[in-house]
């Protein structure tokens, strides 16, 4: 499964609907939009109390003086010579109801919450700065918004690491069921082989939160023929998909065992590296996300079909790659996310639903779903997309000093 680069990845993440940018607790509570600075409290277009407030090292939270409680909106002006990040924090437990990544010198951006009895603050993040907290403000009527405490790259460091001894005993599964796969076909038995492929791609599929630390190997093993010039035919189209293509539009033995080879050559070569190699502890919450966004994308689209009809069957094991990912996030999620029980009764539907395509050892193929059949499968995870994205939020670590 193709997998876009980190960076480009975030930006995707962040700017998809526009109110990511401010979410806390997977609610949409909070919208992110650029406009300029407004009078303190001033009458808006949009019928709610605005007040201005400076973003700076020197300023933080200046001009929050006249606090109200309900939904209101802050324009954050930043006022310094750099970027900033802010957040809007419980003064006492540090909560996050709000924040705004980004916000450019010289520029007024929006920030929507809703507030109750309790005390606040504004906490400044100039780049290459310390953080500064601005002064405490209390509201002393009404119900707030929800808030979660912030996660920061130790909370994830043990979570990793817990992940990354996983991702290398499945290294070791992916490693013996190519072996098989090449063997089947060095012997000739092309039946065999295509029995032997779905389980070798599937286990490799469900690491999928790993991908990005695999680096250039993963292309080597999982790429497709998109962007190369002679597609299935070019050279460089090598891998499980390579593979695929071959055992399911009638090449001989002699064309197969070359890649065969390859494949078992590279995938040998990664597990053995994996010991070295460093996953990024940000990126997990990103992750979890964004291996059923890639789902949805290339696998339930068909793009990643060469001939085996087993888009489902990986639709099936991304589901797997992403429940080894949250539930090592769960201790953080719990206290974070109230609906973290919704995500887990959708992943559970989700595998029920996939599950039903499964005959044997036989999936049904993508073109052989009916109307019904199509809709509840794009239905489940579309909604299960949209709630990681949540996950993905709340993952993501913030600076605390």
């Amino acid at each position: 499964m193709p997998v876009p680069g980190l960076a480009s990845r975030r930006a995707r993440l962040w700017a998809a609907g526009g109110a990511l940018l401010a979410l806390v607790l997977a609610t949409a509570l909070l919208a992110t939009t650029l406009g300029g600075a407004r009078r303190a409290r001033a009458a808006a277009d949009d019928g709610l109390p605005h007040t201005t407030v400076e973003v700076s090292p020197s300023g933080c939270g200046r001009g929050w003086d006249r606090p109200v409680p309900g939904l209101q909106v802050f324009d954050l002006h930043n006022t310094s010579s750099g970027p900033a990040e802010v957040y809007l924090e419980d003064a006492r437990t540090r909560a996050v109801y709000g924040e705004m990544e980004g916000l450019a010198p010289g520029t007024t951006r929006t920030l929507t919450v809703r507030l109750g009895k309790g005390s606040y603050a504004f906490t400044c993040l100039p780049d290459d700065a310390d953080a500064v907290t601005g002064p405490t403000v209390r509201i002393t009527s009404g119900r707030s918004g929800p808030a979660a405490a912030p996660v920061t790259e130790h909370d994830l460091i043990p979570v990793a690491i817990d992940y990354q001894k996983w991702v290398a005993g499945g290294l070791d599964e992916v490693v013996r069921l190519t072996g098989r796969l090449n063997d089947a076909i060095d012997r000739g038995d092309l039946e065999e082989a295509r029995a032997a492929w779905l389980p070798a791609h599937l286990e490799y599929e469900r690491l999928g939160a790993a991908y990005d630390a695999f680096g250039d190997a993963d292309k080597q093993i999982n790429g497709t023929d998109a962007g190369l010039a002679g597609g299935v035919h070019d050279p460089s189209f090598t891998g499980f998909h390579r593979i695929e293509y071959g055992l399911w539009h009638g090449r001989t033995v002699t064309g197969l065992r070359a890649p065969a080879g390859a494949l078992v050559k590279a995938v040998t070569a990664l597990r053995d590296s994996w010991a070295q190699a460093r996953m990024d502890p940000a990126q997990l919450g990103l992750r979890a996300h964004e291996i059923l966004e890639n789902t949805v994308q290339f696998e339930l689209t068909g793009r990643t079909d060469y001939g085996s009809g087993s888009n489902l069957a990986t639709a099936r094991a991304n589901l797997d790659g992403t429940r080894a990912v949250l539930s090592r996030l769960r201790p953080l999620l719990t206290t974070r996310y109230p609906d973290l029980p919704g995500l887990e009764r959708e992943l559970d539907r989700a595998q029920h639903t996939l599950d039903g395509f499964h005959h044997g050892e036989s999936w049904t193929p993508l073109d052989r779903l009916d109307r019904s059949q199509r809709e509840q499968v794009d239905a489940v995870l579309d909604d299960l997309v949209e709630r990681l994205a949540s996950v993905a939020t709340l993952c993501d670590p913030r600076r605390t000093v």
